[in-house]
């Protein structure tokens, strides 16, 4: 059976010591002058999109969360995240045991290899080529700049699919591995299955109450992983 592996990025694949959140905050210093409800919003788990409404809700101003207003703000973040990555990129490095992983998928002619995050496009170019991570290695994605809804994604990146499988795959042909609940939940609308690694805000046994197929610690023990996405 071919499968389709999707991975999601911060906190999965690699670690950017909160680039994209020191961005983001950049970008909002532009529009507000109190930035105190700034941390009252958890990132992960989301799409971009989605953050940037939560974040002008929370400082009150819930009329601004407007389609063209969003993608300036985002506009501005990857400005701002370019200008943190260029300052300390040498920051953001992949999780452990990524690039082998990474690399024994690539060997094996039974699996496509894409991304599914909540980042958009841009940010997530920056960031992956900023651990090292090569973006064109994915065969597809699916991506904030597709839906601000995260479990949209599944779907998207299925569809996206089709030219290697003939068809939009479902089920346990489609496996999501990522670091978050939100990753676990997200592919409940296509049953995909899903792999979840604690190298993101979530320990082992968290992870392990939400329903995935299998979790691990670190992605390092690629023949166990491997294992979890063939079986």
């Amino acid at each position: 059976m071919r499968r389709l592996v999707l991975f999601d990025i911060d906190g999965t694949l690699l670690t950017s010591m909160s680039a994209g959140r020191r961005a983001l905050r950049a970008a909002f210093e532009e529009e507000y002058d109190d930035l105190v409800f700034f941390d009252s919003v958890r990132f992960d788990g989301k799409t971009d999109p989605q953050i940037l409404a939560e974040l002008h809700t929370a400082a009150g101003f819930p009329e601004r969360v407007t389609p063209d207003k969003i993608n300036r703000l985002l506009d501005r973040y990857i400005s701002h995240l370019e200008m943190v990555i260029a300052e300390s990129g040498d920051r953001v490095r992949p999780c452990p045991g990524v690039p082998r992983l990474l690399d024994a998928l690539a060997e094996r002619d039974d699996l496509v290899t894409g991304l599914l995050t909540g980042n958009i496009v841009p940010g997530a170019k920056l960031k992956l080529g900023a651990a090292g991570i090569d973006f064109g290695r994915f065969a597809l994605g699916a991506f904030g700049s597709d839906s601000a809804h995260r479990p949209d994604l599944p779907s998207i990146a299925a569809a996206r699919a089709l030219r290697y499988f003939g068809r939009a795959p479902h089920g346990a042909e489609v496996v999501i591995i990522g670091d978050t609940p939100a990753d676990v939940a997200c592919g409940a609308g296509i049953n995909a299955r899903a792999v979840a690694v604690a190298t993101g805000s979530y320990s082992v046994a968290e992870l392990e109450c939400t329903g995935a197929y299998a979790t691990f610690p670190t992605l390092v023990d690629t023949s166990a992983v491997l294992k979890a996405i063939l079986a």
